[in-house]
């Protein structure tokens, strides 16, 4: 699962070295959502408990791309993956996120034409994304205690599309726990927020 370590170079999580990326972390927290109740898209309410909505990345590994990658490339490897949004690597490290809104909105032609670039196939997912420390992050031991109410409101407040989940360890370690979609919490709550 992607690291956080509040000590690295640029605050920016790096790639989990240890066990493979689809293992479930060795000291996660009792917060765990299991495969099959991650998967339905059954109807909830705002009563619900909200981890009913997040990807787990200790049970479902994160989709990665480099940030050299062009955004068309990113866009097929959504599309081939079923997500919407993809974590952002460079040398083993998280840097961003990136997802399909940003590819197929107005950044594209903004970033070009701000830039010296000509060509939409010339776009990197790296000159795109959402830098990580502007990306919006909800702490993973505070949602075990939150309801979909929680975050309907979280969103309401704020334009984001994606919420990352960090987990902190004792340690002083922190790592990307998983992900919430403001579409899969609309689609299961079954209105928008």
């Amino acid at each position: 699962m992607p690291d956080v370590d509040s000590q690295s170079r640029n605050n920016r999580p790096a790639v989990h070295r240890g066990e493979p990326i689809r293992a479930p972390a060795e000291n996660a927290s009792s917060v765990r959502i299991p495969p099959a109740q991650h998967s339905a898209e059954v109807r909830l309410a705002l009563t619900d408990p909200a981890v009913h909505v997040v990807t787990d990345f200790a049970w479902e590994a994160p989709v990665t791309v480099p940030e050299r990658l062009p955004i068309d490339d990113a866009l097929r490897e959504m599309i081939r993956a079923g997500v919407r949004a993809l974590l952002v690597v460079q040398d083993e490290r998280v840097t961003g996120l990136i997802t399909s809104y940003d590819i197929q909105g107005e950044r594209p032609l903004q970033f070009l034409r701000e830039s010296g670039y000509r060509r939409h196939d010339e776009i990197e997912v790296g000159h795109i994304m959402t830098p990580w420390e502007h990306v919006p992050t909800l702490d993973w031991r505070a949602l075990g205690r939150a309801r979909l109410a929680d975050l309907a409101a979280f969103f309401k407040s704020t334009t984001a599309t994606h919420v990352m989940m960090v987990e902190h360890s004792d340690q002083g370690r922190s790592a990307v726990r998983g992900l919430i979609s403001r579409s899969r919490l609309e689609r299961q709550l079954g209105h928008s927020i």
